[in-house]
């Protein structure tokens, strides 16, 4: 006779900077929310990084968009990704593939990932074909242009955007 064991619902982890988090983002959660019933969207607080948003801000942003969603939970974590997964009991990595640069990119970090911790799966998603050209750096790129991302992120995330460059271009005076 077998002794059962606990079975735990897998949680995937979908960890990125988020840099702003655009709907390209948003739409590889809702596609991974169908295929586990848990995620953690985990934003990776790195200081080496010149990013626009604190760690802090980014959280908040993400957190008010999935409010109310008890299915996905946003964290932050430094370091290597494996750690936060055994931190978290989650073997599960979520990655979004937009082109073959990505593939190559992302088929390394999960070579290495697998690596550094055998039981670490990556499940590669594509995105909803109106984002397959949508990054942070080119929503950031527009705004700093003066162009209108209306569509391409939350719209909370637009505003917050807005307002970061206009504060950049336009500082307050004393």
């Amino acid at each position: 006779m077998v002794a059962s064991q606990e079975v735990h619902a897998p949680i995937a982890v979908y960890p990125g900077s988020f840099d702003p988090i655009h709907l390209g983002h948003v739409a590889i959660v809702d596609r991974a929310k169908k295929l586990f019933p848990r995620v953690i969207v985990a934003v990776l607080a790195n200081n080496e990084k010149n990013a626009l948003f604190t760690p802090e801000e980014r959280l908040e942003m993400m957190n008010e968009l999935w409010a109310g969603d008890e299915r996905v939970e946003v964290r932050s974590f430094q370091g290597l990704l494996v750690k936060f997964l055994e931190e978290i009991s989650s073997t599960i990595v979520i990655r979004g593939i937009r082109a073959v640069s990505d593939f190559e990119y992302e088929f390394m970090m999960a070579l290495m990932n697998r690596r550094l911790s055998p039981e670490v799966e990556t499940v590669f998603l594509t995105p909803k074909e109106d984002y397959t050209y949508l990054s942070s750096r080119v929503v950031k790129e527009v705004v700093s242009l003066g162009g209108d991302v209306t569509g391409l992120v939350p719209e909370p995330v637009r505003l917050r955007l807005e307002e970061r460059y206009r504060e950049a271009t336009h500082p307050p005076t004393s």
